[in-house]
C-alpha cells in the first residue's frame, strides 16, 4: 500500500515541478509586458500616441496570479514556503517529519479545501456569464478565477505527497529535505 502512495507521490511531484516551471516562464512575460507598458508610456508622451494600454496592465496582473496560483505547489514541493523555525529547527528527523505530516493534515489542506469550497460559486458565476473587467479594455475574469481553483486543486495534491512523504520520515526516522540541504 505505502509503495502505491509512493508511486503517486512522485506522480504529483513531477506534476508540481512541470507547472512550477511553466509559471516561471509567465514571470519573465510579466517583465515584458511591464516593461513595455513603462517604455510605451513615455515614448507614446513624445510622439504622441498612447503605446501602453490597460488591457496589457491587466494581462500583466492575470500573469502575476497565474505565477502565484501555479508556482505555489512547485514551492511547497522545494520546501520554498515560509516556516517559522523558532522550534522547528532543532527537531530531530521524527520529529520533524510528524510536524509536518501534522501541519499539512491541520492547515494545508482543510485551508485548501475551504478555499476551493468558497471560491467555487465566484468562479461559476464568472465563467458563466464571461465576466469581463469594468476597466476600459478589461480582460475576461474567468481565467484568473479558475487559476485559483486550479491553483488550490494543485496545492492540495501537493499537500497530501508531502504529507506521504512526511509520514515515511516520521515512520524511519529519515532525514527530511531541510536537513539533506543544511548537513
Amino acid at each position: 500500500m505505502f509503495k502505491l502512495l509512493k508511486y503517486w507521490s512522485l506522480k504529483i511531484d513531477g506534476i508540481s515541478t512541470r507547472i512550477g516551471s511553466l509559471s516561471s516562464w509567465f514571470v519573465l512575460c510579466m517583465i515584458l509586458i511591464g516593461a513595455w507598458n513603462v517604455v510605451g508610456r513615455y515614448v507614446g508622451r513624445i510622439i504622441g500616441t498612447n503605446l501602453s494600454s490597460n488591457t496589457l496592465l491587466e494581462l500583466q496582473w492575470q500573469l502575476f496570479a497565474a505565477v502565484v496560483f501555479l508556482g505555489a505547489a512547485c514551492t511547497l514541493k522545494q520546501n520554498e514556503h515560509v516556516r517559522v523555525d523558532v522550534f522547528y529547527k532543532d527537531l530531530n528527523p521524527r520529529q520533524k517529519g510528524l510536524a509536518n505530516l501534522l501541519g499539512t493534515l491541520v492547515f494545508l489542506v482543510p485551508f485548501s479545501i475551504t478555499l476551493i469550497y468558497v471560491s467555487w460559486r465566484s468562479v461559476w458565476n464568472a465563467c458563466a456569464i464571461w465576466e469581463v473587467s469594468p476597466n476600459p479594455g478589461g480582460l475576461p475574469l474567468c481565467p484568473p478565477k479558475a487559476l485559483m481553483i486550479l491553483g488550490f486543486l494543485l496545492l492540495l495534491a501537493q499537500g497530501c505527497s508531502e504529507a506521504i512523504k512526511s509520514w515515511e520520515i516520521f515512520r524511519a526516522g529519515l532525514p527530511t529535505s531541510e536537513d539533506k540541504h543544511h548537513g
